[in-house]
């Protein structure tokens, strides 16, 4: 039994709906202030109360003496709950002392009595697919759709310890530690991602700048380019590899190449006349190539590195090949425009430096972004349980 286990096995809960745990409410109605650009208070609107927070991004602005007018009588104070009832339906946020100050529209304002709820354990409460699946349900489908003030009003939240306020919010507080351990090691795992990737993106950048105009060479001066011959949906799966356009290989039962290669997908990556390419692939020994691919091979490997070839590509791209592309609905690359692309051939010892730096942020960013998953995946889960315990305390 787990110590959050322990902690409510024996704690009693009473149910109260959100007027019994509430000091004052408002609806945000909509109003008709003049927007301006040039104006300083954010104006905002349901959509952009977002996972827990209030994004100001694309708002509108009013000048502070219509601010003053609107928030008169219904004024918008830090630690103040936001319930978005139109269109975005059921979208929570807290106010914050750095969100101050700005008005908007189609909300529902909602001011906590401290003294029975914690803030905190309120929006994890709510943070559930069930909250938000009952007030989709309730919800009025004229128009966008929107949410009544009895329907949030109504809706009942597990207090424990009724008869105890100190214990009841210790446990609340208890609850929120946890679940904000949950959601910490996420972000940390995600922010070390990131940072791994700023520093790949900077450093191969830093290398290929360094000689992006010295010995030029054209690709077929120093090699073969081939178009891959293998339908991709017909393939019949075997002990061979096949790259296609996504990370993950498929198999084929027969090979077309026996190389160390760069495969460049001939197909815009978003199709619909918008030219994009967001990978390139590097595969050697045997294996099969999709027809919608070709592979590039070094003539003479003691001139040129094929792996050197897969980063340069793979960090130029947006430069050397998308601006290739042509075509309307289907933007594709053709061979002989490939064929015509200069690239720096340095000594080969200076390819193999570049290599061997790339190869080991290629490793890092790979070995965290693998792991990444799984342990986020591992995490929800474990946050999902104890969310999800709070909602199935039983009710008398």
């Amino acid at each position: 039994m787990s110590y959050l286990d322990n902690l409510l096995e024996d704690t009693q809960v009473n149910w109260l709906t959100i007027k019994d745990i509430i000091i004052d409410k408002f609806w945000i109605m909509p109003a008709t202030p003049e927007f301006k650009d040039d104006e300083e208070i954010p104006y905002i609107t349901s959509k952009n109360i977002r996972d827990g927070h209030i994004n100001f991004v694309n708002v509108k602005f009013i000048s502070y003496s219509d601010y003053l007018k609107l928030s008169l009588n219904r004024p918008i104070l830090s630690g103040d709950i936001l319930i978005s009832m139109i269109g975005t339906i059921g979208e929570v946020a807290k106010v914050k002392d750095t969100d101050l100050d700005f008005y908007g529209q189609n909300m529902y304002l909602i001011r906590l009595n401290n003294d029975l709820i914690n803030t905190d354990f309120f929006l994890h409460f709510f943070d559930s697919p069930k909250i938000k699946n009952h007030f989709h349900a309730v919800k009025n489908n004229s128009g966008q759709g929107y949410l009544k003030s009895i329907d949030i009003e109504n809706l009942q939240i597990p207090i424990p310890c009724p008869d105890n306020p100190v214990k009841s919010l210790e446990i609340q507080k208890e609850i929120v530690r946890i679940l904000d351990t949950f959601r910490e090691h996420n972000t940390e795992l995600t922010t070390e991602l990131n940072k791994r990737r700023m520093q790949y993106k900077f450093y191969s950048t830093m290398l290929f700048d360094n000689i992006r105009e010295s010995n030029l060479h054209s690709i077929v001066e120093v090699c073969h380019i081939e178009k891959g011959i293998t339908p991709i949906q017909k393939a019949i799966p075997g002990k061979y590899p096949m790259v296609v356009t996504t990370a993950e290989r498929k198999s084929c039962e027969t090979y077309q190449f026996n190389a160390k290669a760069v495969c460049i997908p001939l197909v815009s990556s978003r199709g619909h006349g918008v030219a994009s390419l967001n990978q390139v692939y590097y595969q050697e020994g045997q294996f099969a190539l999709g027809n919608i691919l070709c592979a590039i091979i070094p003539k003479n490997e003691e001139q040129v590195c094929s792996k050197y070839l897969y980063y340069y590509f793979q960090r130029t791209k947006e430069y050397t090949l998308v601006p290739l592309m042509k075509g309307g609905a289907n933007v594709a690359l053709r061979i002989n425009d490939i064929e015509k692309v200069k690239v720096p051939i340095p000594p080969l010892e200076e390819q193999a430096r570049i290599v061997s730096i790339l190869d080991k942020f290629d490793r890092l960013t790979t070995s965290i972004s693998e792991g990444l998953p799984k342990e986020v995946a591992l995490r929800k889960k474990q946050y999902e349980y104890y969310r999800d315990l709070l909602l199935t305390f039983p009710k008398d």
